[in-house]
């Protein structure tokens, strides 16, 4: 009995140093783990692209009323959504995107790649912006509740 009663409080001062190192390893590896930033990208509009293109065409899916709805947004305007407190506004389209680097730009003013910087805003709020891709609608989209957005045409000027 007396032999039993050692090898519990042994095991238990065993798996208590234990516990005590991988908390203290963890401790470690959580201060010297490197934090990854992601440098700021810069959009280039080029010269052959600017004032070539007036607006854009989105897709505004209503997952709530299972609706869709096509709106012609200007580039630079801010677009009131219907019955909603968002306001959305196109800041760039670029019609053959491309990524240099940290540069977002347009290879051409040919219809490539075509997409569309997008500013979405709740209650004038900021809450996305990103770009929408025609030709890959589910690259990098935005997860809104109840809307969902695909850049569907483009109008030249």
């Amino acid at each position: 009995m007396k032999r039993l009663m050692k090898l519990t409080v042994l095991s238990l001062i065993a798996l208590g140093f234990a516990a005590g190192c991988n908390e203290k390893e963890k401790t470690e590896q959580a201060a010297v783990a490197p934090k990854v930033t992601e440098a700021p990208s810069t959009v280039v509009v080029p010269e052959q692209v600017k004032g070539k293109w007036k607006a854009v065409q989105i897709e505004v899916a209503d997952k709530n009323a299972h609706l869709k709805k096509v709106y012609t947004l200007d580039i630079g305007s801010d677009f009131k959504l219907p019955g909603s407190d968002l306001t959305l506004k196109v800041e760039t389209f670029l019609p053959h995107f491309v990524m240099e680097g940290t540069t977002l730009t347009s290879q051409s003013n040919d219809l490539v790649n075509p997409a569309a910087q997008l500013v979405i805003r709740e209650q004038g709020k900021e809450i996305y912006k990103g770009w929408l891709f025609s030709l890959y609608p589910t690259t990098h989209a935005f997860q809104h509740p109840q809307y969902g957005f695909t850049l569907v045409d483009y109008k030249a000027s």
